[in-house]
């Protein structure tokens, strides 16, 4: 009689046990839980609720494709200034117009910037870069700037003359001279403008030696000379 008792009671406390259950789980899917929206798991808030989308941030390409195009707006923008300053009828009018220049290309030197901090393999950022910096006048950032865009695109070759201009700035002239080589064989027109380049350079080292030997002066006139030559040569039999 005992026994039966027994099993009675134990029959008893597992059905109050599972009603116990069921009613946990339906306040639980009430409260988010399982057996919420569909049965998912943590599916919890009103059934219509949407959640906010994060905003959307361009990709580097795009991102770097927009700051380069910014950035040949306010570089052609700068040269436009340094034409009217170039031809500016008084002092004041081309000091205002040098102010502008600069000031474009300071925006174009960021916005170049911003291209190759999400693509640094651009190599016309690199190029454009290393061409404010020469126009500014920190030649050594520029040959920086253009051994960059030359790693990335070997046959760039007005990167190559413009390297070689920053080069004769700050009288590094045997690599000028390897750049008017390589110059002369591919492109004549650089070439010669980089030679021009070179006999300003003379002049004006001969006006004032600016720390130069007066024998190393002497040695690069006479190459430019001999140079200058050859090209003529070359130019009346093609």
């Amino acid at each position: 009689m005992r026994r039966r008792v027994f099993k009675v009671l134990a029959m008893l406390t597992l059905i109050a046990a599972a009603a116990n259950g069921e009613f946990v789980r339906a306040q639980m899917g009430g409260m988010g839980g399982y057996g919420g929206q569909g049965g998912r798991p943590g599916a919890g808030g009103p059934p219509n609720e949407e959640i906010p989308s994060t905003p959307r941030v361009d990709k580097p390409d795009a991102a770097a494709s927009k700051a380069y195009k910014a950035g040949m707006k306010s570089l052609n923008k700068a040269e436009e200034y340094a034409a009217a300053a170039a031809s500016a009828p008084n002092e004041d009018k081309k000091n205002a117009a040098l102010e502008k220049k600069n000031d474009a290309y300071g925006r174009a030197l960021d916005q170049f910037t911003e291209a190759l901090s999400n693509k640094g393999d651009m190599e016309e950022a690199w190029n454009n870069v290393g061409f404010i910096h020469l126009r500014l006048g920190a030649y050594a950032e520029s040959v920086d700037d253009y051994n960059h865009a030359l790693a990335l695109k070997p046959d760039l070759l007005e990167a190559v003359e413009h390297r070689a201009e920053a080069y004769v700035a700050i009288d590094r002239l045997e690599e000028a001279q390897i750049a008017y080589m390589d110059l002369f064989n591919h492109d004549r027109r650089l070439a010669d403008q980089l030679l021009a380049l070179m006999q300003q350079w003379v002049v004006d080292h001969r006006a004032s030696a600016r720390g130069m030997r007066a024998s190393d002066i002497e040695s690069f006139d006479k190459w430019v000379q001999e140079r200058a030559g050859i090209a003529k040569q070359t130019a009346a039999g093609s």
